[in-house]
């Protein structure tokens, strides 16, 4: 896969997981691509864990996409929350 349809497929899925999950995640087009990419990455590695394979980083496609960056940004909301205010 090229590097503009993976950056493109990150971008897709974290929009839809963004929209499936919705909250305060003060972040832009280009944190909601990274949260996709990061997704895909931790989906491929569930999918390898699951259903067997070598446990090598690599990219999932659109569905282990959503699906890793519902489980990151449920992560980085359980990270943030304890973080005290000023």
């Amino acid at each position: 896969m090229g590097i503009i349809a993976f950056l493109i497929l990150g971008l897709v899925a974290g929009f839809i997981a963004r929209w499936l999950m919705p909250g305060p995640d003060p972040m832009g087009w280009l944190g909601t691509m990274l949260l996709g990419i990061v997704g895909s990455l931790v989906g491929g590695t569930l999918a390898a864990l699951l259903f067997g394979g070598t446990l090598d980083i690599n990219a999932s496609g659109l569905l282990g996409s959503i699906i890793g960056a519902l489980i990151v940004l449920w992560a980085w909301r359980q990270w943030g929350g304890r973080r005290a205010t000023v």
